[in-house]
C-alpha cells in the first residue's frame, strides 16, 4: 500500500511539474516581434522588456513605458506579473526590481520613455556620465 501511494504521489508531482506554465523569459526577435502595447515592431534590444503573467503568458514591449502602461491598463488580466527589462549594455533580460535606471541626456528610447536599465550600479553610473544622463534609482 505504501508503495502504491508513493508511486501515485510521484506521478502527481511529475504531472503537475510538466503541466505548469513556463515563467521564463522568451527571446525577443528584433524586427519581428511587436510591442504588445503600441504595436510597433521591436527594433532596439537595449530598451526591450517582457511581462510574464501568473499563467505564463509572455508580452513583449519596445520601451519600459509601454510595459508600464500595459500593466496599469490590464492589471486585472495579468495579476502578479513578472516584469523584465533589458540590460542596456548586454540586452540580457532581468527583473525590473533589480534594475538601476538612468534617464536624460543622450538616452533615447523608441517611445520616448528615455529610460535605460542596468543590472550593475557601477555600469549605470559610468554610462550615465558618458551619456550626460542621471541615475534615477
Amino acid at each position: 500500500m505504501k508503495h502504491y501511494i508513493l508511486t501515485l504521489l510521484l506521478a502527481f508531482i511529475t504531472f503537475t511539474s510538466f503541466s505548469c506554465n513556463n515563467k521564463n523569459s522568451e527571446a525577443i526577435e528584433l524586427g519581428k516581434d511587436q510591442c504588445s502595447h503600441c504595436k510597433m515592431t521591436i527594433q532596439d534590444s537595449r530598451y526591450a522588456t517582457e511581462l510574464i503573467t501568473e499563467k505564463g503568458r509572455i508580452y513583449k514591449f519596445d520601451d519600459l513605458i509601454c510595459m508600464e502602461a500595459y500593466a496599469k491598463e490590464n492589471s486585472q488580466k495579468i495579476g502578479k506579473a513578472k516584469l523584465l527589462v533589458s540590460d542596456f549594455l548586454t540586452s540580457e533580460l532581468f527583473p525590473l526590481e533589480k534594475a538601476f535606471k538612468i534617464t536624460g541626456g543622450q538616452v533615447k528610447s523608441p517611445m520616448n520613455g528615455n529610460i535605460a536599465t542596468f543590472k550593475n550600479k557601477n555600469e549605470a553610473i559610468k554610462e550615465a556620465h558618458k551619456l550626460q544622463a542621471s541615475v534615477i534609482n
